[in-house]
């Protein structure tokens, strides 16, 4: 189930294990195209966190970030930023940054 973060919590969420942080707007339609897939992902991959932010209340963190279109999904290992994908994206093309920071 995903975690919805916000610049509270977001440090904590991701300072463990490999983390999908979705930085999604709820008028985006591309961003309602991604959430079935990424839902998908995380229950098939039980080591795979699921956080999403939503940039118009949260846009302190997408600035942070520098996120500039939503959606935008930054793979997260440890805390460290080690991937980015911005726009809508295939399952297999977030599944092949997951495996390379497994």
């Amino acid at each position: 189930m995903p975690v919805k973060a916000n610049a509270q919590n977001f440090d904590e969420q991701i300072k463990e294990g490999i983390v999908i942080a979705d930085f999604y707007s709820d008028s985006c339609v591309p961003c309602k195209r991604m959430s079935p897939i990424l839902a998908e992902i995380e229950e098939e991959n039980s080591d795979i966190k699921l956080v999403k932010i939503n940039v118009n209340f949260d846009g302190s963190l997408a600035e942070k970030y520098e996120v500039m279109a939503a959606p935008t999904l930054i793979f997260f290992a440890d805390g460290e930023e080690r991937g980015r994908i911005r726009g809508t994206a295939k399952k297999s093309d977030i599944l092949e940054i997951i495996n390379k920071l497994r």
